[in-house]
């Protein structure tokens, strides 16, 4: 009898936990919107419509360029080192960095990321006057953006 009622208590207390647990966990940061494109000039590698790709976990954010150059040669994962500028509403920059892609073959749109960066809970971002650079065996493409990026900024919470 004794048994069965520390192995209640003991239940009660795990599912006390737990409801305590959810209440005081952080909501569920997001970004809005998730996707956005934009006209990007890449120079003599060319251009067009590109989509960037934000996610949020915290301050930690992480943004994904699908662009509309394509691969001259086949690429291997992760061997492109590259970094987004983004525009603050509220002034300044913030660089989202890393070596992520996935494999290329010649002719795939170029695709960089998730790129991470840090943001803050209200940080309005936009591609338009800052740039992607990425460097491929030692060349460096720097694209930039045309316009304002559809449907707008990205914000974070």
């Amino acid at each position: 009898m004794r048994a069965k009622r520390i192995s209640t208590g003991a239940a009660m207390a795990v599912g006390a936990l737990a409801a305590a647990s959810l209440a005081f966990a952080p909501s569920a940061l997001a970004v809005t919107p998730q996707s956005a494109t934009i006209t990007a000039d890449c120079g003599s590698f060319g251009g067009g419509e590109a989509t960037l790709t934000a996610t949020q976990d915290g301050t930690t954010a992480t943004i994904t360029v699908t662009s509309a150059i394509t691969a001259p040669i086949a690429l291997s994962q992760d061997s492109i080192s590259s970094t987004l500028t983004m525009v603050k509403a509220s002034g300044g920059t913030t660089a989202f960095t890393g070596t992520k892609n996935p494999a290329m073959a010649a002719g795939d749109p170029v695709t960089v990321g998730p790129l991470s960066g840090t943001v803050a809970s209200g940080d309005s971002l936009e591609a338009y006057g800052g740039s992607l650079q990425m460097t491929v065996f030692g060349i460096t493409i720097t694209c930039t953006a045309t316009g304002a990026q559809s449907p707008g900024p990205f914000v974070f919470d």
